[in-house]
Protein backbone atom coordinates (compact mmCIF):
# COMPACT_ATOMS: atom_id res chain seq x y z
CA UNK A 1 0.00 0.00 0.00
CA UNK A 2 1.45 3.35 -1.05
CA UNK A 3 0.23 6.77 -2.03
CA UNK A 4 1.51 9.81 -3.90
CA UNK A 5 0.22 13.37 -4.16
CA UNK A 6 0.11 14.88 -7.64
CA UNK A 7 0.21 18.65 -7.53
CA UNK A 8 0.85 21.27 -10.18
CA UNK A 9 2.31 24.67 -10.89
CA UNK A 10 -1.19 25.94 -11.71
CA UNK A 11 -4.43 25.11 -13.45
CA UNK A 12 -4.48 23.21 -16.73
CA UNK A 13 -0.85 22.09 -16.63
CA UNK A 14 -1.51 18.36 -16.84
CA UNK A 15 -2.19 17.00 -13.35
CA UNK A 16 -5.09 14.84 -14.53
CA UNK A 17 -3.17 13.84 -17.66
CA UNK A 18 -0.31 12.59 -15.47
CA UNK A 19 -2.64 10.93 -12.98
CA UNK A 20 -4.72 9.14 -15.62
CA UNK A 21 -1.61 8.05 -17.50
CA UNK A 22 -0.12 6.62 -14.32
CA UNK A 23 -3.33 4.74 -13.57
CA UNK A 24 -3.35 3.13 -17.01
CA UNK A 25 0.34 2.29 -16.69
CA UNK A 26 -0.11 0.63 -13.29
CA UNK A 27 -3.08 -1.37 -14.55
CA UNK A 28 -1.09 -2.54 -17.57
CA UNK A 29 1.62 -3.68 -15.15
CA UNK A 30 -1.08 -5.61 -13.26
CA UNK A 31 -0.55 -3.43 -10.20
CA UNK A 32 -3.65 -2.32 -8.26
CA UNK A 33 -4.25 1.41 -8.40
CA UNK A 34 -6.75 3.87 -7.01
CA UNK A 35 -7.23 7.59 -7.39
CA UNK A 36 -9.06 10.49 -5.81
CA UNK A 37 -9.35 14.16 -6.63
CA UNK A 38 -11.01 15.33 -3.42
CA UNK A 39 -11.82 18.86 -4.57
CA UNK A 40 -12.79 19.96 -8.08
CA UNK A 41 -14.18 23.24 -9.37
CA UNK A 42 -15.57 24.05 -12.79
CA UNK A 43 -17.64 20.87 -12.55
CA UNK A 44 -20.96 20.72 -14.43
CA UNK A 45 -23.18 18.00 -12.91
CA UNK A 46 -25.29 18.00 -16.06
CA UNK A 47 -22.23 17.17 -18.17
CA UNK A 48 -19.76 15.22 -16.02
CA UNK A 49 -18.05 13.52 -18.95
CA UNK A 50 -14.71 15.11 -19.74
CA UNK A 51 -14.31 16.46 -16.22
CA UNK A 52 -11.21 15.59 -14.22
CA UNK A 53 -13.05 13.08 -11.98
CA UNK A 54 -14.60 11.44 -15.04
CA UNK A 55 -11.21 11.07 -16.72
CA UNK A 56 -9.82 9.42 -13.60
CA UNK A 57 -12.79 7.07 -13.35
CA UNK A 58 -12.43 6.11 -17.01
CA UNK A 59 -8.72 5.39 -16.50
CA UNK A 60 -9.68 3.19 -13.54
CA UNK A 61 -12.20 1.32 -15.69
CA UNK A 62 -15.14 2.55 -13.63
CA UNK A 63 -18.40 4.09 -14.79
CA UNK A 64 -19.04 7.80 -14.45
CA UNK A 65 -22.05 7.71 -12.13
CA UNK A 66 -23.12 9.98 -9.24
CA UNK A 67 -22.05 7.34 -6.71
CA UNK A 68 -18.64 6.88 -8.32
CA UNK A 69 -18.15 10.65 -8.53
CA UNK A 70 -18.93 10.92 -4.82
CA UNK A 71 -16.32 8.24 -4.13
CA UNK A 72 -13.57 9.97 -6.06
CA UNK A 73 -14.43 13.70 -5.72
CA UNK A 74 -16.79 14.50 -2.83
CA UNK A 75 -16.20 18.27 -2.96
CA UNK A 76 -17.44 19.35 -6.39
CA UNK A 77 -18.20 22.97 -7.29
CA UNK A 78 -19.67 24.48 -10.42
CA UNK A 79 -17.76 27.77 -10.77
CA UNK A 80 -14.26 27.51 -12.32
CA UNK A 81 -12.67 29.34 -9.40
CA UNK A 82 -10.32 28.55 -6.54
CA UNK A 83 -11.99 26.16 -4.09
CA UNK A 84 -12.58 28.81 -1.43
CA UNK A 85 -14.25 31.15 -3.94
CA UNK A 86 -16.20 28.36 -5.67
CA UNK A 87 -17.53 27.12 -2.33
CA UNK A 88 -18.47 30.66 -1.26
CA UNK A 89 -20.36 31.16 -4.52
CA UNK A 90 -22.58 28.21 -3.55
CA UNK A 91 -22.92 29.33 0.07
CA UNK A 92 -20.91 26.31 1.13
CA UNK A 93 -17.74 25.84 3.14
CA UNK A 94 -14.84 23.42 2.89
CA UNK A 95 -13.73 21.78 6.12
CA UNK A 96 -9.99 21.21 5.77
CA UNK A 97 -9.78 18.37 8.29
CA UNK A 98 -12.53 16.51 6.44
CA UNK A 99 -10.41 16.52 3.28
CA UNK A 100 -7.39 15.29 5.22
CA UNK A 101 -9.42 12.51 6.83
CA UNK A 102 -10.96 11.55 3.48
CA UNK A 103 -7.51 11.14 1.89
CA UNK A 104 -6.18 9.16 4.85
CA UNK A 105 -9.22 6.86 4.84
CA UNK A 106 -8.91 6.23 1.10
CA UNK A 107 -5.23 5.44 1.52
CA UNK A 108 -5.94 3.04 4.38
CA UNK A 109 -8.52 1.10 2.38
CA UNK A 110 -6.54 1.02 -0.86
CA UNK A 111 -4.72 -2.21 -1.63
CA UNK A 112 -2.26 -0.80 -4.14
CA UNK A 113 -1.00 2.62 -5.16
CA UNK A 114 -3.32 5.54 -4.42
CA UNK A 115 -2.92 8.68 -6.51
CA UNK A 116 -4.25 11.82 -4.83
CA UNK A 117 -4.68 14.66 -7.31
CA UNK A 118 -4.70 18.19 -6.00
CA UNK A 119 -6.53 21.16 -7.44
CA UNK A 120 -4.86 24.08 -9.19
CA UNK A 121 -1.36 24.90 -8.03
CA UNK A 122 0.59 24.32 -4.84
CA UNK A 123 -0.61 27.51 -3.14
CA UNK A 124 -4.27 27.53 -4.21
CA UNK A 125 -6.54 28.34 -1.22
CA UNK A 126 -8.90 25.62 -0.03
CA UNK A 127 -10.57 27.73 2.65
CA UNK A 128 -9.83 30.92 4.60
CA UNK A 129 -6.66 29.53 6.17
CA UNK A 130 -5.45 26.49 4.23
CA UNK A 131 -3.91 25.93 0.82
CA UNK A 132 -3.14 22.80 -1.18
CA UNK A 133 0.33 22.99 0.37
CA UNK A 134 -1.22 22.57 3.82
CA UNK A 135 -2.97 19.42 2.59
CA UNK A 136 0.32 18.07 1.27
CA UNK A 137 2.04 18.81 4.59
CA UNK A 138 -0.76 17.15 6.56
CA UNK A 139 -0.62 14.00 4.44
CA UNK A 140 3.20 13.76 4.27
CA UNK A 141 3.18 11.79 1.02
CA UNK A 142 5.69 11.73 -1.84
CA UNK A 143 4.93 14.46 -4.37
CA UNK A 144 4.91 14.58 -8.16
CA UNK A 145 4.90 18.11 -9.55
CA UNK A 146 3.11 18.53 -12.89
CA UNK A 147 3.92 21.45 -15.14
CA UNK A 148 3.44 22.66 -18.69
CA UNK A 149 6.06 23.69 -21.27
CA UNK A 150 4.64 27.17 -21.96
CA UNK A 151 6.73 30.34 -21.86
CA UNK A 152 6.94 31.25 -18.17
CA UNK A 153 6.80 27.73 -16.81
CA UNK A 154 10.42 27.82 -15.64
CA UNK A 155 9.68 30.37 -12.92
CA UNK A 156 6.46 28.59 -11.98
CA UNK A 157 8.21 25.22 -11.64
CA UNK A 158 11.13 26.57 -9.64
CA UNK A 159 8.86 28.56 -7.30
CA UNK A 160 6.70 25.47 -6.69
CA UNK A 161 9.79 23.32 -6.18
CA UNK A 162 11.18 25.81 -3.68
CA UNK A 163 7.99 25.77 -1.62
CA UNK A 164 7.81 21.97 -1.68
CA UNK A 165 11.42 21.49 -0.62
CA UNK A 166 11.32 24.23 2.02
CA UNK A 167 8.60 22.23 3.73
CA UNK A 168 10.70 19.05 3.61
CA UNK A 169 8.31 17.22 1.32
CA UNK A 170 9.55 14.31 -0.77
CA UNK A 171 9.62 15.55 -4.39
CA UNK A 172 9.83 12.33 -6.39
CA UNK A 173 9.62 13.81 -9.90
CA UNK A 174 8.72 16.80 -12.04
CA UNK A 175 6.50 15.81 -14.97
CA UNK A 176 6.47 18.40 -17.75
CA UNK A 177 3.62 18.00 -20.23
CA UNK A 178 3.86 19.51 -23.68
CA UNK A 179 1.78 22.71 -23.91
CA UNK A 180 -0.17 23.11 -27.13
CA UNK A 181 1.11 25.90 -29.38
CA UNK A 182 3.90 26.79 -26.97
CA UNK A 183 6.66 28.93 -28.41
CA UNK A 184 9.16 26.97 -26.33
CA UNK A 185 10.14 23.40 -27.28
CA UNK A 186 9.60 20.97 -24.41
CA UNK A 187 13.16 19.72 -24.82
CA UNK A 188 14.50 23.25 -24.16
CA UNK A 189 12.30 23.54 -21.07
CA UNK A 190 13.64 20.24 -19.70
CA UNK A 191 17.24 21.18 -20.49
CA UNK A 192 17.01 24.45 -18.55
CA UNK A 193 15.15 22.92 -15.61
CA UNK A 194 17.87 20.28 -15.33
CA UNK A 195 20.25 23.05 -14.25
CA UNK A 196 18.06 23.95 -11.28
CA UNK A 197 16.69 20.71 -9.86
CA UNK A 198 17.87 17.39 -8.52
CA UNK A 199 14.44 15.82 -9.01
CA UNK A 200 13.96 13.43 -11.93
CA UNK A 201 12.62 15.35 -14.93
CA UNK A 202 10.13 13.65 -17.21
CA UNK A 203 8.80 14.98 -20.49
CA UNK A 204 5.34 13.95 -21.70
CA UNK A 205 3.91 14.56 -25.15
CA UNK A 206 0.25 15.55 -25.35
CA UNK A 207 -0.24 14.76 -29.05
CA UNK A 208 0.13 11.55 -31.01
CA UNK A 209 -0.16 7.93 -29.86
CA UNK A 210 -0.26 7.38 -26.09
CA UNK A 211 2.36 4.66 -26.55
CA UNK A 212 4.95 7.40 -27.06
CA UNK A 213 4.66 8.18 -23.33
CA UNK A 214 4.64 4.55 -22.19
CA UNK A 215 8.28 4.40 -21.13
CA UNK A 216 7.98 7.73 -19.31
CA UNK A 217 4.98 6.56 -17.29
CA UNK A 218 6.69 3.27 -16.48
CA UNK A 219 9.69 5.22 -15.19
CA UNK A 220 7.38 7.43 -13.13
CA UNK A 221 5.64 4.35 -11.73
CA UNK A 222 9.02 3.07 -10.54
CA UNK A 223 9.85 6.44 -8.97
CA UNK A 224 6.69 6.50 -6.88
CA UNK A 225 6.74 2.79 -6.04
Amino acid sequence: MSAVFITGTGTGVGKTFVCAGLIRCLRELRQPAGAVKPVVSGFDPAEPSGSDPALLLEALGREVTPDELNEISPWRFHAPLSPDMAARAEDRAIEFEEIVNFCRAKNAENSGTLLIEGIGGVMVPLDKRHTVLDLMIALQLPVVLAAGSYLGTLSHVLCAQDVILRHALDLRAIAVSETEDSSVPIEATLATLANFTNAPLLGLLRHGPETRNGAVFRHLARLIG
